[in-house]
């Protein structure tokens, strides 16, 4: 009985001593086995995290600009009537002065037709979402200015007002008005019914509900339509100044398509298209200073 209490006792204390002692061996070895197989680990995914940031629209700009300058270099088109990337610069650089000098009085003309259409149609999309007459009046000549191709009011538009800057303006004007009135009047006509109905219950009046509810609410709409407006800005004026004028980047692209001079041609396309580019981008800047809530993360 003794003896047997003895042992006991001893296992006892043995386990005591068991649970009260680190288990350094296996937690060492845990420890650096993971740091050992981690390391190596963390290094690749830091290398083929700079792939996954490359997305498809970075690939296609640059495959795009190397095999459109292979078929120009390997001749299965001419260089004179499909001028690569290269020379299309070279041309662009050597004329810049004077393609400098045609694009001040593009973006003169496309800016000033564009201001001009976002005033007159923040005024008619008021009108015609304020009063049910003038909206039913007003919708068929609206859409009857969309059914008339805007290329074969340039000719009139030049015997009427001449070969300055008028006309151009005046179709920059025809082009950018509809989307912008329309985006507008959609966007008012869509408020939420519920804010409206509670403002007019505390008493509010007609301009209260277009500053607390109706303006707030169209912006998105409203910044939508202008993007395009500014685009359809750009290509207006070059349409309106191929029917004559003497300064414009349309202007220059006629004088050097005279003279078969298609790598400068090709200058001037890319130059109106970054143009359009760049009113895009700068449309959008402003609207992420209007709505900070809404690009807000």
């Amino acid at each position: 009985m003794i003896f047997t209490k003895i042992i006991f006792n001893y296992l006892t204390q043995r386990r005591k001593d068991a649970k009260s002692r680190t288990p350094v061996n296996s937690v060492s070895l845990c420890v650096f086995g993971c740091s050992q197989t981690t390391a190596p680990r963390e290094e690749l995914e830091k290398k083929f995290s700079i792939f996954k940031k490359i997305r498809i629209k970075h690939i296609i700009g640059p495959t795009f600009i190397l095999l459109w300058q292979g078929i120009s270099y390997s001749g299965i088109m001419p260089p004179y009537m499909l001028p690569g990337p290269a020379q299309i610069v070279m041309a662009a650089v050597k004329d810049f002065p004077l393609l400098w000098m045609h694009l001040l009085q593009t973006l003169k003309e496309a800016g000033a037709g564009l201001a001009l259409a976002l005033a007159f149609s923040f005024v008619l999309a008021l009108l015609m979402d304020a009063n049910r007459i003038v909206k039913e009046a007003l919708s068929p000549l609206l859409t009857l200015t969309q059914t008339m191709p805007v290329i074969a009011l340039a000719p009139l538009l030049v015997l009427w007002m001449g070969y300055g800057s008028a006309p151009k303006i005046a179709l920059v004007f025809l082009t950018c008005f509809f989307p912008l009135t329309v985006g507008l009047l959609g966007a008012f006509t869509q408020a939420d019914e519920d804010q409206l109905k509670l403002l007019k219950s505390m008493g509010a009046k007609l301009p209260d509900l277009y500053r607390y509810i109706k303006l707030p609410q169209s912006l998105p709409a409203f910044f939508s339509a202008l993007r395009i407006s500014a685009s359809y800005s750009i290509i207006g004026a070059v349409i309106a100044e191929w029917l004559g004028g003497d300064a414009g980047l349309g202007v220059y692209m006629i004088r050097v398509r005279k003279s078969y001079s298609f790598d400068r041609m090709f200058a001037a396309i890319v130059l109106v298209s970054l143009l359009s580019l760049g009113l895009i981008k700068l449309v959008e800047l402003i609207e992420r200073a209007a709505t900070p809530w809404k690009h807000k993360e």
